[in-house]
């Protein structure tokens, strides 16, 4: 089934059992965030909120959060998509009437990347010329954000030079009835055309559309090459042309079937604080100064819906989204590198703190070439940490991935630091905003022979380092991580004497965490050792000289992974919320 707009997609997932409606009142401040917090964690269902407070429209959330549904709103599992795909391109190449033929299907499907055009839309059923947020259930996620923030908004925008649409999802906290901030982040195609716009002291036309179809909310987050519309690609994932229409008062097209359409403007220059911000690396985002969006026109269906999403500490919504988005496009990154047999982001650290890629190496350090090169690609070049795997490991299998570090990195010859560069707009670990330092782990083993790790490598009591140390967990052998107690001052110092000690010779790697980590918990050991640290200012070794200009490092890799002075806060919800919705749970399913 083929879905162009957001409640068709509603109707057939209440179908199937698989939505639930909440007639009772909710406050879009802190308590929905906390239902829809568990709901993602107990694989629950979608959910529309019919009664907000304060808000003239129902709320949905939770619509995507699990891969059942997301599979639903494609009609296919989203790694069909990019391996049709590629056995497309692979067979046409070169073409001929035969491959062309054989493909048919897949040629016509490719027809559905130009949109639709629509005299009519459902969207621009009732156009509102004073426009007024304050009516719409816009959340306020967690307790030290900057306000509310909407959450899922498809912000199209046009470049100046080329005409091209782009679309993509950056949070708007919203300031007042009119006018919102603009989080457009590093490698962001709404933000590429901005600074084109304030070259030549120009606004830039921006239209956000709330409310699209499982294709077109998906297609925002894949990051497609630049020069791409995203609602072309939607049309390919859905095997049916976006149906787009001309903005009210705007040049931009926009999705005829979508819940809401807010038309506005970025003025050249005009910044404004925008932030904290609950966001998915599991901490409060830095307050920064972003643009601002000036609000003229909103147009909307007679009856909308409103969505949203809720970021956070992983496990959240976003972990669907991001596996489906890698699933329908990792098969397309053999295109260019045929070497790559596959690749996977970690959820757990936000995505692009941890990449791990497999790797078919042909020839010595082929590997290298290979991650120096995913690295100036797109969004990819924000990655923090790059572990190369060969070709027989599954890279999304973390205790596989680990057993590959175990057995095959060596400091001497498999570690490249790459320090001051760009880096996630929402990563704080780093000297200074926008920067920091990325590694490069090769645990191919290409070129050398696997350390047996099999038998007991930890032949001491961690706790003898230091009475900080609470607990301990060995990974394979010989990788430690032990965890710290909170307020203890001296990490640093710490890990130097842990990796210089003879009893911790046998070990690969030594990784120090906060107390607040459950290191026992794979998503939780992730997300806190990931998120953590910089990799220019918190990694070491044993030892470390240079060869010429060259950086030589050896023995045992230490990574200081605590939670510093100066990070942004963890993600901890207000007690009183937990304790109000834990009151609630039963009333709300009622």
């Amino acid at each position: 089934m083929a879905f162009t707009d957001l409640q068709s997609f509603i109707r057939e997932l209440e179908s199937r059992g698989l939505f639930k409606r909440v007639t009772v009142p909710v406050n879009p401040e802190l308590e929905v965030t906390e239902i829809a917090t568990r709901l993602v964690r107990e694989d629950g269902p979608a959910v529309l909120f019919e009664n907000v407070k304060g808000a003239s429209y129902p709320l949905a959330v939770n619509l995507l959060g699990t891969m059942e549904r997301i599979e639903i709103g494609l009609g296919r599992h989203p790694e069909e998509i990019g391996e049709r795909l590629l056995d497309f391109l692979e067979d046409v190449n070169p073409p001929s009437l035969s491959s062309i033929w054989r493909n048919r299907s897949s040629v016509l499907n490719l027809l559905n990347v130009r949109p639709g055009r629509s005299m009519k839309a459902s969207v621009q059923q009732v156009v509102e010329s004073s426009p007024d947020l304050s009516q719409m259930p816009i959340l306020k996620c967690w307790p030290e954000d900057g306000g509310r923030f909407i959450t899922l908004p498809l912000v199209r925008t046009r470049d100046p030079l080329s005409g091209v649409h782009n679309m993509g999802i950056y949070r708007m906290q919203v300031y007042d009835g009119a006018t919102t901030g603009m989080h457009m982040q590093l490698q962001k195609g709404g933000a590429f055309h901005h600074v084109e716009a304030e070259r030549d002291e120009k606004p830039l036309d921006v239209a956000v559309v709330l409310g699209g179809d499982p294709a077109l909310i998906l297609s925002a987050i894949i990051p497609l090459p630049e020069g791409i519309d995203e609602a072309g690609f939607a049309g390919v994932m859905r095997g049916k042309p976006t149906p787009m229409i001309r903005a009210k008062t705007l040049d931009v097209r926009v999705p005829a079937e979508a819940e809401f359409v807010i038309e506005g403007q970025l003025i050249s220059g005009e910044r404004r604080l925008e932030g904290p911000f609950g966001d998915h690396f599991g901490h409060y985002s830095e307050a920064a100064d972003f643009p601002v969006f000036r609000i003229n026109t909103i147009t909307r269906k007679r009856n909308p819906i409103y969505p949203a999403t809720v970021v956070g500490k992983p496990p959240q919504e976003d972990r669907a989204l991001g596996d489906a988005a890698q699933l329908a496009t990792k098969p397309l990154i053999r295109l260019m590198r045929k070497e790559v047999r596959d690749m996977w982001s970690y959820y757990e650290s936000g995505f692009h703190n941890l990449l791990v890629v497999s790797v078919d190496s042909r020839y010595s350090r082929e590997q290298m070439k290979t991650a120096f090169g995913i690295l100036g690609e797109g969004q990819l070049s924000l990655t923090k940490v790059m572990v190369l795997v060969d070709a027989d490991t599954d890279p999304s299998d973390i205790r596989a991935v680990a057993r590959a570090v175990s057995r095959n990195f060596r400091a001497e010859t498999d570690f490249r630091l790459l320090a001051r560069t760009a880096m996630d707009t929402l990563d704080f670990t780093g000297d200074a905003f926008e920067e920091g330092s990325k590694m490069i782990v090769d645990a191919t083993g290409y070129g050398h022979e696997p350390q047996n790790i099999d038998g007991p490598q930890l032949r001491f009591d961690p706790k003898s380092l230091s009475s900080a140390i609470l607990k301990h967990r060995l990974l394979c052998n010989n990788i430690l991580v032990m965890q710290i107690k909170s307020g203890y001052p001296e990490h640093r110092a710490l890990l130097e004497r842990a990796v210089n000690d003879p009893r911790a010779k046998s070990l690969k790697a030594l990784v120090l965490v906060s107390e607040d980590v459950d290191i026992e918990d794979d998503v939780e050991l992730i997300w806190g050792i990931f998120t953590r640290f910089d990799c220019a200012l918190d990694v070491v070794f044993t030892e470390q000289h240079f060869v010429g200009i060259t950086p030589v490092y050896s023995g045992v890799m230490g990574i200081n992974a605590t939670w510093k002075p100066g990070y942004q806060k963890p993600l901890e919800m207000d007690s009183d919320i937990v304790r109000l919705v834990d009151r609630r749970w039963n009333e709300y399913w009622q």
